[in-house]
């Protein structure tokens, strides 16, 4: 338990140092802070469900991107603020590594193992981001639509 407590509070100063240097400011710095640590808790909670790194990803990416969105809406801020820092703690960092250093020693076989559980990570965070803005065009088009016709 000490070391997810531990996990959270690093993924959110991790994000955190993210805003920092993409210079976010006031109240969307603190916003992405604890939508780090909120990320980093939707992949801990999936990790213990699923037992899956791959769908934990999508499924803490997408939690993520509606939390940014819908935050976005209220703090009236474009999603790209709080979404790329918030999802800072998701990059799968440790498997590219991993991937790179089997490429360097000459090892085929864990370079495709490593690589390609890089691309099905990076795969499962992107379609997560993609789904939930696909989903927010529409629900923002179909608002419009009742709005103009009622």
């Amino acid at each position: 338990m000490a070391d997810m407590v531990l996990q959270t509070a690093t993924a959110a100063v991790g994000a955190f140092g993210f805003g920092l240097l993409f210079r976010v400011s006031g109240g969307r710095l603190v916003t992405i802070l604890l939508g780090g640590a909120a990320n980093w808790v939707f992949y801990l909670l999936a990790m213990y469900v699923y037992a899956d790194r791959v769908l934990a990803y999508f499924l803490a990416a997408l939690a993520t991107a509606a939390l940014a969105e819908v935050l976005s809406r209220f703090m009236k801020t474009p999603v790209i603020t709080l979404l790329v820092p918030m999802l800072i703690p998701l990059a799968p960092g440790g498997d590219l590594y991993h991937t790179t250093f089997a490429l360097v020693r000459g090892d085929v076989t864990a370079f495709t193992q490593y690589g390609g559980l890089v691309l099905r990570e990076a795969g499962a965070i992107s379609f997560g981001i993609i789904l939930v803005a696909c989903v927010a065009q529409t629900a923002q088009k179909i608002w419009r639509l009742s709005k103009s016709s009622g």
